[in-house]
């Protein structure tokens, strides 16, 4: 249903382990020059309706909504020439922007 890679698992480690967040939060909000947004946060409670998904130590909340949209995808953690940041990989976008942080359905 949603899949993260070993290279997102191990940042969400560092920066949870840093910052004492329990919970790595993803949401897709309205917005962004596609239409959605990814939104990466990280969060110490969880919410009644959220989705635990868990990957090695590393637990991962999304709200139903949001799962709508995300089935099927795969959150990767990149380094390139543009920086490092969490991508998503959903084979439900249309399209996508150049930055990858938005999309269309």
């Amino acid at each position: 249903m949603f899949d993260v890679t070993a290279n997102a698992v191990k940042r969400i480690k560092e920066i949870a382990l840093k910052e004492k967040h329990e919970y790595f939060r993803i949401s897709v909000d309205g917005g962004g020059c596609q239409g959605f947004s990814y939104k990466f946060n990280f969060d110490k409670k969880i919410n009644n309706e959220d989705k635990i998904f868990k990957f090695s130590d590393v637990k991962i909340l999304i709200d139903p909504t949001s799962l709508n949209f995300l089935k099927g995808s795969k959150l990767d953690f990149v380094n390139d020439l543009i920086g490092s940041y969490f991508k998503i990989t959903n084979p439900n976008a249309n399209s996508t922007c150049g930055c990858g942080t938005s999309f269309s359905i």
